[in-house]
């Protein structure tokens, strides 16, 4: 395990809409090293940074058509490095993304792939027999090339999967195994990337769609079997790189996979849904809206079995949003964020703060979608600096911006907000700092244990070492029996107090105090 990662609080970057350094309306490599001392000054000392690899953009970067190459729109290779450099000089690690399940269709491998004539890269993607086989099952691209095949995609169109076998073969006319030479080619191939950005000063890796390799594998036991040696690879030639999952399985991602963190992602209906964007009926039903018709035991049911599972193997990683879902400004006012982030940096695992989320950024929901964003792209739209031109995000005329920003006359930005003590800006910063200064107890290792989470019922408190937090997300006051003594409060929003034994928590209230022995 990295050690690094014990005391590391990430910052996502969506490269296209950071910051424009060079004034052509698209963020850039620079532009993230000019904030660098920003995002320092957070408290963060991670950057997960979105695919800035060479693309044609069908899906925003996630359709790489050169994996050693960054894409012109935001520099040169050498920016990378140098950015790399810069980081690691003020202490700042960079998780670069990987996407290993699919390329563009514009990927030199897919155009020789699809050609006729059977060459090395026939079998580097998925393709049927013969161009009238398409098994309703699967994701087929139907009579669009001269091969006479179809071809799988885990996505989009124009996201062909790269083949990395079957581990149930139920059409032995295409299907190849696992442990087929071809496969075991595209294991090696990704390997060869991760190698070359690695030796650039790359510190790790966050993988796209993590389980998504091997088919008909409904276990991800082969899946797994990839990557567990790829981790064995990493442990031998780079012991200090990091990989993230995008899996929301820990079980699997962490104990089998070897991976290093795995996301709780999204998903509808899960713990982390419940938590903070989970509608019934046209009706909020998250557990930190305020209306107080939330579920916390959907969360605790899921996460503690999980994370006792995982103990002492990886982290599992809570975010406050990220780049496929809505902010959690759609669902959610400034002070139900502000109890729902210190909820976050103060749980165990590495934890990561969406660029943005820290002032209150809006979700668009108004936009025409941008390089296949879709419902996402209202998540996507350019940092808020200041309140100038284009909220200090480019210099570029307006018409020639990546997407437009934030036309709200109360657009948060963070001129706007670092002055203000009371400002969710402040309230991230005192949060993460409070965390960095007590990691021991509050960090990713620190004992977790639910001292009150009941169905349909407020507030959740929990002990993380030597702190107890409450937080009470509703809108009617609360309290509950606690066996512990209060030495002193580290930090706390609303009305709270213990007294005589009992926790009492005001309407949207949070609390976290240092216990006595």
């Amino acid at each position: 395990m990295p050690q690094w990662l014990k005391d590391a609080v990430f910052y996502e970057i969506y490269p296209q809409s950071f910051y424009d350094s060079n004034g052509d309306g698209i963020g850039d490599i620079n532009g993230i090293i000019e904030k660098l001392d920003y995002i320092k000054s957070l408290g963060c000392n991670a950057i997960w940074m979105n695919p800035c690899y060479d693309s044609p953009f069908m899906d925003a970067g996630y359709d790489v058509r050169d994996y050693k190459k960054v894409a012109p729109r935001y520099g040169t290779n050498e920016d990378l490095e140098n950015l790399f450099k810069v980081a690691h000089q003020k202490g700042i690690k960079i998780l670069l993304d990987l996407v290993p399940g699919h390329t563009s269709d514009t990927h030199p491998w897919f155009t020789e792939s699809k050609k006729p004539v059977k060459n090395e890269m026939s079998n580097r993607y998925i393709w049927t027999k013969s161009v009238w086989d398409a098994p309703p099952q699967y994701r087929m691209m139907v009579g669009i090339t001269d091969r006479d095949a179809n071809y799988m995609v885990n996505y989009f169109c124009s996201q062909p999967a790269l083949n990395y076998g079957f581990y149930e073969i139920t059409h032995p006319e295409w299907q190849l195994p696992c442990d087929h030479p071809d496969c075991l080619a595209t294991v090696e191939a990704l390997k060869d990337i991760m190698r070359f950005w690695l030796d650039k000063g790359c510190d790790g890796f966050r993988v796209d769609m993590a389980d998504s390799l091997v088919k008909n594998d409904d276990e991800k036991v082969a899946t797994a079997r990839i990557w567990k040696g790829i981790r064995e690879m990493l442990d031998k030639e780079y012991p200090d790189a990091a990989m993230v999952s995008e899996w929301c399985h820990p079980v699997r991602s962490l104990f089998k996979g070897g991976f290093h963190m795995d996301f709780y992602l999204d998903h509808r209906g899960n713990g982390y849904s419940t938590l903070f964007r989970y509608e019934v009926d046209g009706e909020d039903r998250s557990f930190f809206s305020k209306n107080g018709k939330g579920d916390v035991t959907v969360f605790t049911d899921e996460y503690v079995p999980n994370l006792k599972a995982t103990k002492d193997c990886g982290y599992i990683s809570m975010f406050t949003s990220n780049h496929d879902i809505p902010r959690m400004t759609k669902n959610l006012d400034e002070t139900a964020r502000k109890l729902a982030f210190c909820t976050i940096f103060t749980m165990p695992g590495v934890p990561f703060l969406y660029y943005g989320d820290e002032i209150g950024m809006r979700y668009q929901e108004e936009l025409t979608s941008k390089e296949g964003g879709f419902s996402r792209t209202g998540s996507r739209t350019p940092m808020q600096w200041t309140n100038g031109k284009n909220l200090g995000f480019s210099t570029a005329d307006k018409e020639n911006l990546y997407l437009p920003v934030d036309s709200m006359p109360n657009a948060p930005t963070v001129e706007n907000q670092r002055d203000n003590p009371n400002s969710i800006f402040n309230t991230v910063k005192d949060i993460i700092k409070i965390r960095r200064e007590n990691n021991s107890d509050l960090g990713p290792d620190g004992d977790f244990k639910v001292l009150y989470a009941q169905r349909n019922k407020y507030p959740f408190v929990y002990q993380r070492g030597s702190f107890v937090v409450g937080v009470n997300p509703s809108a009617n006051e609360t309290a509950v029996e606690l066996d512990v003594k209060q030495k002193e409060v580290a930090y706390q929003i609303g009305d709270a107090k213990l007294e005589n034994g009992k926790l009492t928590l005001g309407a949207q209230s949070f609390i976290l105090f240092k216990t006595a022995e």
